[in-house]
């Protein structure tokens, strides 16, 4: 009779346990998606404790393969960190749609998320920030500047500026109306459509007045007037039209090059409802405009311009409109090899007279 009760007890116990351990939602993601005020709210309405860890893409994934997906219930890797990790470690666990809100959700962006996570069919991700690199343009200057090939356009010599990295090569190909994502399984195809590329820089190099290398240096060059058409990031581009109605940030008419951070849920998940209880929070229209008022990055939530500062609201409409935000061309994970390809090219053009 004692034996039982012992053993009752002990059952109950690692129940008691069991339900206390569902009711924390352990998180890793970036300094700024999961802030105090949204997880307090998160909290109160449903009871679960929410422990967050800020880390990064790299972190991320070194802490996931040491437990082989252990340890968190809910990751924010970018959308293309995801599909080579969980072919190699198996990190992840598929994303059941049906557990999302997909209503909450631009439908580009959730389609594009589950294209760029995809292995073996089944989607590992879903969207929650974005941002993008497009143009950064003196509309007085060069009022005619719309698309990817102002920067190489004869028209505005010497006024023209860029960084020399991979996402210069990806821009350009669109410019000259290629598809380089389409050529992400074919790596002959993709070296051709380079080549062609670098050979369009090197010649129009001569047009160039320099190339810019952060963030900083790409504002004080067009804010200086030492360009008027130039590539940028977008948020670069509203801070300097502040200062200057005249320059702004557009979205090239062949489609502006984004990034996407991504919920995904760890394959050792414990709370695994809950951490579809956070994504469906999160996406709510005011809270996805939460995060891009304090941050000023774009959310995938479909209702939450509503709920933005003005300041900002005025920012994305200026900028974008809803087929530009559908034309976005996301950046899919670069197959292996690819990017020593760019690296060359991008070499042979630096060195070029």
């Amino acid at each position: 009779m004692i034996m039982k009760k012992v053993l009752l007890g002990a059952i109950a116990l690692a129940l008691t346990s069991s339900v206390m351990a569902q009711e924390t939602l352990k998180i890793i993601t970036w300094k700024g998606y999961a802030p105090k005020a949204l997880v307090k709210e998160f909290e109160k309405e449903t009871g679960i404790k929410v422990k967050v860890t800020y880390s990064n893409n790299e972190e991320m994934v070194a802490k996931l393969r040491a437990t082989r997906g252990a340890g968190f219930d809910l990751a924010q890797p970018s959308q293309d960190r995801i599909t080579a990790v969980q072919k190699k470690y198996k990190i992840y666990q598929p994303i059941d749609y049906g557990k999302v809100k997909t209503d909450q959700l631009i439908t580009s962006m959730l389609d594009a998320v589950k294209k760029n996570t995809g292995v073996d069919g089944k989607g590992y991700g879903v969207p929650h920030v974005y941002g993008t690199t497009g143009m950064i343009v003196n509309k007085k200057n060069a009022p005619d500047a719309k698309d990817w090939s102002d920067l190489w356009n004869p028209k505005y010599k010497g006024k023209i500026s860029y960084r020399l990295k991979r996402p210069l090569l990806i821009a350009t190909a669109f410019g000259m109306g290629e598809d380089p994502f389409a050529l992400y399984g074919d790596k002959a195809a993709y070296q051709k459509l380079i080549d062609k590329v670098e050979k369009k820089l090197i010649e129009t190099k001569p047009l160039v007045k320099n190339y810019w290398t952060s963030g900083d240096t790409q504002v004080e060059i067009i804010k200086s007037g030492d360009a008027d058409v130039i590539s940028g990031w977008d948020a670069k581009g509203w801070s300097v039209h502040k200062t200057n109605p005249d320059i702004d940030f557009i979205a090239p008419k062949s489609g502006a090059l984004g990034w996407i951070d991504t919920f995904a849920i760890p394959a050792k998940a414990k709370n695994i409802e809950g951490a579809y209880k956070w994504i469906n929070f999160m996406m709510r229209p005011k809270n996805g405009a939460a995060i891009t008022n304090a941050s000023n990055y774009g959310t995938a939530s479909k209702g939450a311009p509503e709920f933005l500062d003005a300041a900002i609201k005025a920012d994305f409409e200026r900028s974008f409109t809803k087929e530009d935000i559908d034309n976005i061309k996301w950046h899919p994970p670069v197959p292996d090899g690819f990017e020593a390809i760019e690296a060359k090219a991008l070499d042979r053009i630096k060195s070029a007279k």
